[in-house]
């Protein structure tokens, strides 16, 4: 897996690098952030109640032609899930929903095409890399906080959605994001779950 996203991180430094140097003067640079609707997906998953989260980063928008380009993203992306708690039932004594906390830094390279002026289609591989893992049985306050190790800490996944942007720059998008790759590491508990992030996004930015 490794070789694989390291793999995928050269080939698409390459193709950016050598677009750059050809056509710098087209190439689009922005800003983006928005919501999440994460969750976990897989046949080793319980019911569980989708996390709600914010993403946030950068964007680079490289044309090859008029309808189409590739675009790159480097962001940070807040995922898990929740689980309905009461301080009925709970012996944390608290009626928060408890947090299972997974966040990444995300790096999507994808095919972008527009379908009509402003309108475009999105696809392609994204690396992910773990940058906090916990529990926090109260996320409301500051404390309630339980470091874990329990997912890999990397992930291949696969970006889809759908942009709109204006001639003055703004944009809307809206995607999904499914994590190919198993989300948790092999245990003797755990034993080698079958366990996947699955994530909505939408979000809005800028491109100056």
């Amino acid at each position: 897996m490794k070789k694989l996203i390291l793999s995928v991180a050269v080939a698409a430094t390459s193709i950016f690098a050598a677009n750059a140097q050809a056509d710098s003067d087209l190439i689009q640079f922005g800003v983006k952030g928005g919501v999440n609707f994460a969750n976990l997906t897989g046949d080793d998953i319980g019911d569980t109640k989708s996390r709600t989260s914010f993403h946030a980063g950068l964007v680079a928008e490289v044309p090859y032609s008029e309808r189409f380009s590739l675009q790159g993203e480097v962001m940070y992306s807040g995922q898990g899930f929740d689980v309905e708690s009461s301080g009925q039932d709970n012996f944390l004594d608290n009626d928060d929903n408890i947090e299972y906390q997974l966040d990444y830094i995300q790096v999507p390279i994808m095919a972008k095409y527009y379908v009509v002026e402003g309108l475009s289609v999105l696809a392609g591989p994204q690396i992910a890399f773990k940058i906090n893992e916990e529990v926090d049985y109260q996320p409301n306050a500051d404390a309630g906080d339980v470091d874990l190790n329990e997912a890999e800490d990397f992930e291949f996944g696969i970006v889809g959605g759908l942009e709109y942007k204006l001639d003055s720059g703004f944009f809307v998008q809206g995607r999904y994001v499914y994590g190919i790759s198993k989300l948790l590491n092999e245990s003797e508990v755990l034993g080698d779950p079958s366990v996947h992030n699955s994530v909505f996004q939408l979000g809005v930015g800028y491109m100056f």
